[in-house]
């Protein structure tokens, strides 16, 4: 059964958008009325049943209009991770990927989530928050920077039980493996910012790669609506004290004329939630 879930709690995108038939609705319905009774997953048991990585596994993907892209992710991070739970959120894309989503949703283990209007990548994951049933989470972009590849050793330490959080540094073995010397600096900024208010070491604070136990963001209050859900889930990481170590990931970048999202007023915004976070939530 294809699993797809639309947010009715905000405005619903228009119809001609999102295809649909009456089992997809109806499961959609029976989930989102669980959340609303306040049945949130991380205050729920998770599943017990691991995957070859030796965790139980929930891969979150945030996408917001990645077309060319979302396939190859999702047939990657299967291919590295076959039994992990993966739930996609798409942030109302406009280009086309709804539709690849609608397939996708009706592979094994697939769950897809749909924004009724562009709410940024905090809110996408905090949607996905509520879903996740693995014991760990995993954070994947929807492009193809990142390589699922990876997981294994992203996974590790907290299989291991040497770490709680796990954040997968582009810059920690090979920092030219983004050419552009504007991202290394404005990365470097933020994070020896963030690493003065949090006391942490880190190398990369803002990379998407970020693997944590699902307990960690019980009773976490996260408001960030875009890319500031990382300095203030970093911020908020430190101050509960959780075992924070970073592994070297590998990295392919891509420009803004490629899809790349992130901008100047992102970064002024990361400056803000390191400064609000590091002291109050």
């Amino acid at each position: 059964m294809k699993q797809l879930i639309h947010d009715k709690t905000v405005r619903p995108a228009p119809a001609r958008e999102i295809r649909r038939d009456d089992t997809i609705y109806e499961n959609a319905l029976a989930t989102l009325d669980a959340v609303e009774a306040g049945l949130r997953a991380i205050d729920q048991p998770a599943t017990t049943q691991k995957s070859r990585l030796g965790v139980a596994l929930s891969v979150i993907i945030p996408v917001f209009n990645e077309r060319e892209t979302i396939a190859a992710v999702v047939n990657r991070v299967q291919l590295a991770a076959p039994d992990a739970d993966v739930v996609i959120v798409d942030d109302f894309s406009t280009d086309g990927t709804r539709d690849v989503l609608l397939e996708l949703a009706g592979r094994k283990n697939v769950r897809v989530l749909l924004h009724g209007y562009n709410r940024g990548k905090g809110a996408a994951l905090r949607s996905a928050f509520d879903f996740v049933r693995g014991e760990v989470i995993l954070i994947q972009d929807a492009d193809l920077e990142y390589d699922p590849a990876d997981y294994e050793r992203l996974v590790k330490p907290i299989a291991d039980g040497m770490a709680d959080v796990v954040f997968g540094s582009r810059f920690l073995e090979n920092a030219r493996q983004d050419p552009s010397w504007l991202h290394r600096l404005g990365n470097q900024m933020l994070t020896t910012a963030s690493n003065v208010t949090t006391g942490l070491r880190l190398t990369d604070m803002e990379t998407c790669y970020k693997v944590f136990r699902r307990g960690v963001l019980r009773g976490m209050e996260l408001r960030e609506e875009r890319f500031g859900f990382e300095p203030e889930f970093t911020a908020k990481l430190a101050r509960r004290r959780c075992r924070v170590v970073e592994v070297p990931i590998s990295y392919k970048s891509r420009g803004v004329d490629e899809g790349k999202k992130i901008g100047f007023s992102d970064a002024i915004r990361a400056i803000y939630c390191i400064l609000r976070y590091a002291w109050w939530d």
